[in-house]
């Protein structure tokens, strides 16, 4: 017997993150064509739908030899997957063929749905919804209590960064994203002006489009500098700002504040002297401002320094200079 006459068995696929319904044509193709439609999940969420489109789905889970039995002829059968598979149909279906007793029917698996990029942030979303309402701990957060955490995560991320360690920055950059997903949620819950991380990714699509005019509109920009000069006139035009050091937070690390308050001074061409004086304070506000004019970040090139000279006093020391588990005890 060859391979049209013992038929064919199609495993359609689908994703949880795609609204039920949503087909590709080839799924279509396949359960429009096929002599029998079954599926072993009586709640699954494609089922109303191709039922309301005309398909006849039975309910069953019929074992990898009435598969076989079935298709024989040339008929197709189509197997609505539970899930993302069937593994025990699959395996048994493997081990037919391994068998060499029966003629094996042609054997397809048709993702019917594609997660599009992005969509496993549906999985994070609920699964923090679920910890929010069911977690005894999560659920008495506010934002006032997580705050610290967004810093220490926001720090690790940095410190990612520049060891260059690649399954570290990977973690960090989750840790760093679970702040906005937390912080989202509890908003939900605020009486007077609740909003949602829909809201908050609505919110920042909408000012990054507005910011690059020259990648959604129709203005131009060639060089990194004209981009920032599209972003700061965008950008000042929004906040309506009364001075260039509104918004410089000042409860960051007092480095990056100097450089930072130094930046807008420049970039606004202010003829602001940096303030005289013996003390340590006003030498390292002329050594910040030095180096953000040199395109240098302060905290960054301190922290290599500071790194440098802890490896240097390990070594004074006979200890292990990097990597060691001391590093990362009780981070």
């Amino acid at each position: 017997m060859n391979a049209t006459t013992a038929g064919r068995v199609v495993l359609l696929t689908t994703s949880h993150r795609v609204a039920p319904g949503l087909l590709s044509w080839p799924a279509w193709q396949a359960l429009r064509a096929a002599d029998r439609v079954l599926c072993a999940d009586a709640a699954h969420p494609q089922l109303p739908y191709l039922r309301e489109a005309g398909v006849r789905v039975e309910e069953a889970a019929p074992t990898a030899e009435e598969l076989v039995a079935f298709c024989a002829g040339g008929r197709t059968l189509v197997v609505v997957a539970a899930g993302e598979g069937e593994p025990a149909l699959t395996d048994g279906l493997a081990r037919l063929a391994g068998s060499g007793r029966v003629d094996m029917p042609e054997l397809e698996l048709l993702p019917a749905s594609y997660d599009l990029p992005g969509a496993r942030l549906l999985d994070l979303v609920q699964v923090m919804d679920r910890i929010r309402r069911e977690c005894p701990w999560s659920s008495r957060r506010t934002h006032e209590s997580l705050a610290k955490y967004a810093i220490e995560e926001a720090y690790e991320l940095v410190e990612a960064i520049e060891t260059g360690d690649r399954a570290e920055l990977r973690e960090e950059l989750g840790d760093v994203l679970l702040q906005v997903v937390f912080h989202a949620r509890v908003a939900e819950e605020d009486p007077e002006a609740p909003f949602d991380i829909d809201d908050v990714a609505a919110g920042l699509v909408a000012k990054l489009v507005h910011r690059h005019p020259h990648v959604f509109g129709e203005e131009s920009a060639d060089t990194p500098e004209e981009v920032r000069a599209h972003w700061l006139r965008t950008k000042a035009a929004e906040k309506q700002r009364t001075s260039v050091t509104d918004g410089v937070p000042l409860g960051q690390p007092a480095l990056a504040l100097a450089a930072k308050l130094s930046s807008r001074a420049r970039t606004a061409a202010l003829p602001v002297p940096l303030p005289t004086g013996d003390g340590i304070g006003h030498t390292l506000l002329t050594l910040a401002a030095e180096a953000d004019a040199a395109g240098v970040d302060p905290e960054a090139a301190l922290r290599a320094a500071a790194r440098a000279y802890r490896d240097a006093i390990r070594a004074a020391e006979g200890a292990p200079v990097a990597g060691d588990a001391a590093d990362t005890v009780g981070e």
